[in-house]
């Protein structure tokens, strides 16, 4: 197993990433339907944009999950946006790995990241019902917002 950066040479992987975020609990989005929204294509389009940074979890050419970190400005918000100086965060953990505690160590690790670059902090967007609320939940993210079916939840690291 390691653990590398991203670049952007692994857009597509985000991509896929994102596309498995939107169907979390079942098949509602194609990659079509991702590529044709910009208020989801900009989570993978423009990686890595200045202060973008994430990490790819993988078993050789398998990727096991994935995180990365963007900064959206405010006339082009992110699903999880607080301010242009917080970042939202993606994570992806590909089926047949979840459960294993991959996703909570490659938070854990993000965190750091974010936390070692001064960031104020990270916020996010979770759809109700979805199990991952948990994981961020024992992380120290709170929620601070509602859009739609979505808490924006929100980690200080100051």
């Amino acid at each position: 197993m390691t653990r590398r950066s991203l670049t952007h040479a692994d857009r597509a992987l985000l991509r896929e990433a994102t596309l498995a975020n939107m169907n979390w609990n079942t098949t509602r989005f194609t990659f079509d339907d991702l590529d044709a929204a910009d208020a989801i294509a900009h989570y993978y389009t423009g990686f890595p944009a200045e202060g973008d940074f994430g990490l790819v979890d993988s078993d050789g050419d398998i990727a096991r999950a994935v995180g990365w970190v963007v900064f959206l400005p405010e006339d082009d918000p992110g699903y999880g946006y607080v301010d242009a100086d917080t970042p939202e965060l993606s994570l992806t953990t590909f089926q047949g790995f979840r459960g294993q505690g991959i996703g909570r160590d490659l938070l854990s690790e993000l965190i750091g990241l974010a936390s070692a670059r001064g960031l104020p902090g990270i916020s996010l967007s979770v759809e109700d019902g979805n199990g991952a609320r948990r994981l961020y939940e024992r992380a120290g993210f709170r929620v601070v917002g509602r859009n739609g079916d979505s808490d924006t939840m929100l980690l200080s690291l100051v």
